[in-house]
């Protein structure tokens, strides 16, 4: 994804003062879709494109789709919940990356098979729920992650400075992606699956050496996107090979810019932020110059320049924003909510875009090792479906836009007419005309002339339609924009056989229900509308809510429709069997059409329509019943749209009771949940204290520890002091790490640097006596001091030891992946010197893999962590009693544990998080670990995060969990932290929270002893 390092990018803004904007290629906008070439990429005609969308088998496909990433949620079954959500919202596809690293271990491992690491039931799964796939497998994939995603074990400067055409880095990569490969071939729409487009690296605008006008080749870049294009192919991938350029500067990798150039894919995409990327708007300087919220940029140029044969696409467009350390606590959806959402994907829309996917559609956690150092343990990323699975008014604006592209066939084929505030009666409204070549059906995007306005804005609009020139509202009222919003206005639009010829509300959907349509139209409560049925003669009210009485008026072409003001569900039937429910814009909310087939085209014939429920998931049909899914909070009316021939409705197993209303839909009630199950308590706590390392006697001789003896390094930056002090060197790579240094003499102070990322922390021990600590800090990933051994008891006539304890937040982004971790500089002040050290890390290093289900990023190398104190079924019976809340005084590491059980129903979905806070001095670090794994880092000294919502599957709902808290006073001061179980939100739902999981939480073994 996009983030805060694009800071060089310039945009063009919307010239939306002047009236039409992109005018590029206007000339070439008004060909007909024959002038236009069909592509296939020379292996089979499954997947097509063109200038105006793909098509798949044929027919014409608009891509809405939502990332998600299977390594942010070790959990196969949550999958299902995250895609079933996602088919929900009406989108047609989901996106995801790959993640090198937490495939691969060390150099020679790959692990496609264990747990989470298993892709195929993410493939499967995608199947069954019916979507298609967008699968971005990397090398590299950025994403906030480690090393932007690279195994940690490549950063070590040994392979070369990596993303190019070295054969070192060649050598690397090729197993990885070749396996990722031949794993996506089963599963793509060639073979069955669902598999749409595979892309080729990520964000990699490398193509051109200086200014891509020139079109000078960068040629290690061209023949590294070719060797990885090549090794796809023979590797059984036979759909298109996109790629994701990130900015519009770049102009990388498409074959309308540059024809034969080597490197180019068969679609070339773009990736924009428009918004601030992140949660901390002082980041925001290099999207549109200075951060101004939503304001729109203009892609159609870039996109009739680069690609005019090709789909606007966006493999990645902003679907939040993530939250770096010391951004506000609970990230920004107000930044980047309903509002954001309502605006910014209509205008792509505007912009001729058809295939869009939102980065990212649910974040997840940077559980283990996964986050590089710009964010926190959280990656929510603001997104419509929030860290806990939660969904609220960000899923369902999205939701309503997506259902309706998902109905509107015509859109995927459209010319753009013009743009211009000359549509509307209001000079502060501006609309953008997109209008089908073979049908001539119209899509008028309507938003404020100055798009960051919020203002009430009432106008009517100036349409073209197939019964003539129109204004519209014609008969009273008018249509409104109201503060941060747009709206797109459909005429001429195809409802089965019959027309909507034109509306002031939104559509939301349609169905085709026993040969007829029922369309859904949505606006704003209180709003008014009109809309215009083609060929009808009559209209009647078969339903209405509110004070407002709707009016008919019968023109020669049809009978046209009012509503002064909506509220609620209103049903109007007219004479040629066309029914049209109008709602307001939270009864619409509420509003699904889920589909009797998995097919991800959701065709509108086999479709059914249901209001109320919170969510729903599937329909199925079962004799006269139809049988329904989903998830529900309170007690709900539900109210189905659906073929006469059903009688009876179910949901989620249980018959409901049933009536027909005298417009032909079912009605019932889902009853309330009882969801007031008993949290446990907290207050069972053993403790150990788990800084052993610290006494100058502690026996540094076993596994657990690697002599530190190397004098030089692959890495380009080269250390201060030697031996070399970089953990990855030494086969060492996640969060904690530990330095042990030896000296004989007289020595006064140290000087050390140490590396480990944006918000790391160290702090330093001599012969057992605290000397200090860097607290961390948000914006520079280097610790420099010096620590006096006045604090410290110097044996002038014996061995010294120095321990240096390190908390490593990841390695940086992109060419920045091979910055070190560790020591750089350590050096004595006096007539003494080190003469040796140790490393230790995670137990096993690189080579042994203690714990394959959980992974190798899951683990550092803190003592609790190499003996497994984190994990289930270890013995702490010979531990002390303490709280973390009494907490302990001095400098050093204590490690809290304590197993509590959970039961929670069959039928619920319940969401738990863990809230950490210190009471006591701030100078404090912690990690949770909730049956193993490590799920949250709180360090209120530089960051804000305090809630860490577990997942079902890391929880063990029917059954004991452990629970285990690391706390790191970096001060004498001691430190006391708090921990409560909270519950977020218990629904009841067809998704059942409490499943099988037990093979996801393997339990210590003996083998942990070896590391001491």
């Amino acid at each position: 994804m996009m983030k805060a390092f694009r800071s060089f990018r310039c945009l063009s803004l919307l010239a939306l003062t002047t009236g039409l904007f992109g005018n590029a290629g206007v000339q070439a906008q008004q060909q007909s879709p024959a002038q236009w070439p069909l592509h296939d990429n020379g292996l089979n005609d499954v997947v097509q494109w063109d200038h105006y969308s793909f098509k798949v088998n044929g027919k014409r496909l608009f891509v809405f789709s939502g990332e998600l990433h299977y390594w942010r949620i070790p959990v196969p079954e949550v999958w299902e919940d995250l895609l079933e959500k996602i088919k929900a919202a009406g989108f047609t596809a989901f996106a995801f990356y790959g993640h090198w690293g937490y495939h691969s271990p060390n150099n020679h491992t790959l692990d496609f098979t264990t747990g989470a690491h298993d892709i195929n039931r993410l493939f499967e799964i995608a199947k069954r729920v019916g979507l298609y796939i967008i699968v971005r497998p990397g090398p590299y994939v950025n994403a906030e992650a480690n090393a932007g995603g690279f195994p940690l074990w490549l950063t070590t400067g040994a392979y070369g400075e990596l993303r190019d055409d070295d054969p070192r880095y060649t050598a690397a990569w090729e197993p990885y992606f070749s396996n990722y490969s031949a794993i996506t071939s089963k599963h793509l729409v060639t073979n069955g699956g669902n598999t749409l487009v595979y892309q080729i690296e990520n964000e990699y605008g490398e193509q051109w050496e200086g200014d891509p006008k020139n079109k000078k080749p960068n040629t290690p870049a061209g023949r590294y996107m070719a060797a990885l294009e090549a090794s796809a192919r023979e590797n059984g991938i036979d759909v298109p090979l996109i790629h994701n350029d990130p900015n519009m500067n770049s102009k990388a990798w498409s074959k309308d810019y540059a024809p034969n150039a080597t490197g180019n894919v068969d679609i070339a995409g773009l990736d924009s932020y428009p918004s601030c990327w992140s949660c901390n708007l002082d980041e925001c300087t290099g999207t549109n110059g200075k951060y101004v919220a939503y304001q729109v940029i203009n892609y159609y140029d870039h996109f009739v320049e680069t690609s005019p044969t090709q789909p606007s696409f966006f493999p990645e467009f902003q679907g939040g924003s993530y939250n770096p350390w010391g951004g506000p606590e609970g990230g920004c959806p107000g930044d980047i909510g309903a509002d954001f959402a309502n605006i910014f994907y209509r205008n792509l829309i505007s912009q001729r875009v058809t295939a869009i996917s939102l980065y990212m559609m649910y974040g997840g956690t940077n559980w283990g090792a996964l986050a590089a150092p710009v964010t926190a343990t959280s990656y929510d990323y603001s997104s419509p479906i929030s860290e806990n699975r939660l969904i609220g008014s960000k899923y369902y604006e999205t939701k309503n836009l997506a259902m309706f592209t998902r109905v509107a066939e015509d859109l995927s084929i459209t010319n753009r007419v013009g743009n211009s505030s000359t549509y509307s009666t209001n000079t502060a409204i501006i609309a953008s005309e997109l209008r089908n070549p073979d049908t001539k059906a119209a899509f008028y995007v309507t938003i404020h002339s100055y798009s960051p306005s919020s203002t009430r804005e009432s106008f009517k609009l100036h349409v073209s339609t197939s019964i003539g020139n129109l204004t519209i509202p014609q008969r009273g009222g008018s249509i409104v924009l109201n503060g941060h919003q747009s709206k797109i206005l459909v005429t001429d639009f195809a409802i089965g056989r019959n027309t909507l010829t034109y509306s002031t509300a939104e559509v939301l959907t349609y169905a085709i229900i026993d040969g007829t349509p029922v369309l859904v139209l949505w606006t704003g409560t209180g709003e008014s509308v009109e809309f215009h049925i083609k060929a009808a003669r009559h209209g009647t009210v078969v339903k209405k809510e509110g004070t407002s009485k709707a009016t008919f008026f019968k023109d020669g072409h049809g009978i046209v429709a009012g509503i002064a003001q909506v509220t609620g569900l209103n049903v109007l039937q007219f004479d040629n069997h066309v029914k049209v429910i109008v709602a307001d814009k939270a009864t619409a909310y509420n509003f699904w059409a889920p589909n009797l087939s998995n097919d991800p085209f959701a065709p509108v014939d086999q479709s059914v329509l249901v209001q109320g429920p919170y969510l729903v998931r599937s329909a199925t049909v079962s004799q006269k019943t139809l049988v329904l899914t989903g998830d529900s909070t309170n007690k709900t009316k539900i109210e189905v749209f659906t073929s006469k021939s059903i009688h009876e409705l179910t949901w989620n197993g249980k018959p409901l009771k049933t009536s027909r209303t005298a417009y032909g839909s079912l009605t019932a009630h889902i009853a309330s949940i009882d969801g007031n199950f008993q949290l446990p308590s907290l207050d069972a706590w053993k403790v150990q204290d788990t800084l052993p390392e610290k006494l100058s006697n502690y026996d540094d001789s076993g596994l657990a520890w690697a002599e530190a003896n190397h004098l030089t390094t692959p890495n380009p930056t080269k250390p201060d002091t030697l031996p070399v002090l970089y953990v990855d060197d030494y086969d060492f790579h996640n969060s904690f790490h530990l330095f042990r240094g030896y000296f004989n003499g007289s020595a006064t102070a140290v000087h050390l640097s140490v590396q480990g990322g944006l918000a790391f922390g160290w702090s330093a021990w001599l012969n057992g006596n605290f000397l200090g600590s860097y607290l961390g800090n948000t914006t520079t990933g280097t610790g420099n001091l010096t620590l006096s051994f006045v604090n410290g008891t110097v044996h002038t006539n014996s061995t010294n030891v120095l321990l240096v304890v390190q908390d490593n937040t990841g390695h940086d982004l992109r060419a920045q992946a091979v910055q070190p971790r560790g020591i750089l500089r350590a050096s004595l002040e006096g007539a003494a010197s080190f003469y040796q050290w140790k490393i230790a890390g995670t137990a096993g290093g690189d080579e042994i893999q203690l714990d394959p289900v959980r992974g190798s990023l899951n683990e550092g190398g803190l003592t609790a962590e190499r003996l497994g104190w984190h994990l289930p079924g270890f013995d702490d019976s010979h531990w002390n009693s303490s709280s973390p809340s009494v907490g302990f005084k001095g400098a050093g590491i204590q490690f809290y544990r304590q197993v509590f059980p959970l039961d929670v129903s069959e039928g619920l979905d319940v969401s738990l998080a863990f809230v950490l806070k210190a009471t006591g001095s701030q100078k404090v670090r912690a990690q949770l670990f909730v049956n193993g794994y490590q799920y949250g880092k709180f360090n209120p000294f530089v960051g804000n995060e305090v809630r860490f919502p577990v997942p079902p599957g890391v929880l063990n709902y029917a059954g004991d969990n452990t629970i285990g808290l690391s706390v790191w006073a970096q001060s004498e001061e001691g430190a006391t932290v708090t921990i409560d179980l909270e519950k977020e939100y218990v629904v009841g739902s067809s998704w059942n929270s409490r499943f099988d999981s037990e093979y996801l939480r393997p339990e210590w073994t003996e083998e942990r002893l070896a590391y001491v």
